[in-house]
């Protein structure tokens, strides 16, 4: 076939072809009458996208969508029709008390600590026994302030009651009275009965300070704190000896030393006021008239 037939054979092709959308729709063959009586159900159309050509359809042909794609919804299930659960009833939970920010030691949040209830308070009848029944057993004065501790009292009840038990025993006539000594209380005898008692504790054993004893504590107890050389200047003798005696009494102590020699300096302890019978030592009787007439010479003398 020459250039020029082909040509002509391909415009005459060209001008004979028809587009898909303006072609005729096939026409369905004869029914078969035997198909007519088993019909078989047509297969369900095969959705395709816009624009998809589909098998069996022609190849340059598109088979748009029918309408839109419904879409599924799901019904509601309907709950099972239940009885109404009665609500459960609990105890109340006890809250916890806070402090407000900035109490109970600078901290935020701080739990409030329970405040003890004050113990009751007792009457004056068994307050005043229960002082009598410490103060028959203690072996040194006791203060006020330790009495209201143990009995746990108002310690501004304590003086009054020991006053109005020792204006008691005066009153009465006992042979001991209550007084107060070395900063506190306790039960003495009574001076005019003291050759009875003396009688009684001494039975024939001497326990009286030697007169060089006597002098060296009047010496610390109107001079203290005082150095062993002080008391040994005032005496005009040596006291080493004395001074050991006293401290192993407990009537004298040792309270540091002096800044400049360095010497241990004494006074009197509470077992002096107590032996006295003295509360302290402001109670001492001034020296002025147990000094002789011609002290002045005598000093003048020892110079």
């Amino acid at each position: 076939m020459s250039n020029d037939e082909r040509a002509d054979s391909l415009a005459e092709q060209a001008a004979a072809w028809i587009p898909p959308w303006q072609r005729a729709a096939p026409t369905a063959p004869p029914e078969d009458p035997t198909q007519a009586e088993n019909p078989t159900p047509p297969e369900p159309p095969t959705p395709t996208s816009p624009g998809v050509a589909t098998d069996n359809a022609d190849p340059g042909a598109q088979v748009p969508l029918q309408g839109p794609i419904p879409s599924i919804e799901k019904e509601p299930v309907p709950l099972m029709d239940k009885e109404p659960v009665p609500p459960i009833e609990t105890e109340p939970v006890p809250s916890i008390e806070k402090v407000e920010p900035g109490a109970g030691r600078g901290r935020p949040g701080a739990r409030k600590r329970a405040v003890p209830e004050p113990p009751p308070e007792l009457d004056d009848a068994e307050l005043r026994g229960a002082l009598e029944a410490i103060l028959l057993v203690v072996d040194e004065p006791v203060s006020e302030l330790v009495l209201a501790q143990v009995l746990e009292q108002p310690a501004e009840r304590i003086g009054p009651m020991l006053d109005d038990i020792a204006a008691g025993y005066t009153s009465a006539g006992h042979g001991f009275e209550l007084r107060r000594a070395a900063g506190g209380w306790r039960l003495y005898t009574r001076p005019e009965y003291a050759t009875y008692v003396e009688r009684f504790v001494l039975d024939g054993q001497s326990v009286r300070l030697t007169q060089a004893a006597l002098e060296t504590l009047a010496v610390v107890a109107y001079k203290q704190p005082v150095t062993r050389s002080r008391i040994s200047a005032i005496r005009g003798v040596n006291c080493d000896g004395v001074i050991r005696t006293l401290v192993s009494r407990g009537l004298i102590e040792e309270c540091g030393t002096e800044s400049d020699s360095g010497a241990y300096l004494y006074r009197t302890s509470t077992m002096f006021l107590e032996k006295l019978g003295l509360n302290s030592l402001d109670d001492l009787p001034p020296l002025a008239p147990f000094l002789p007439d011609d002290v002045e010479e005598l000093a003048d003398a020892a110079r």
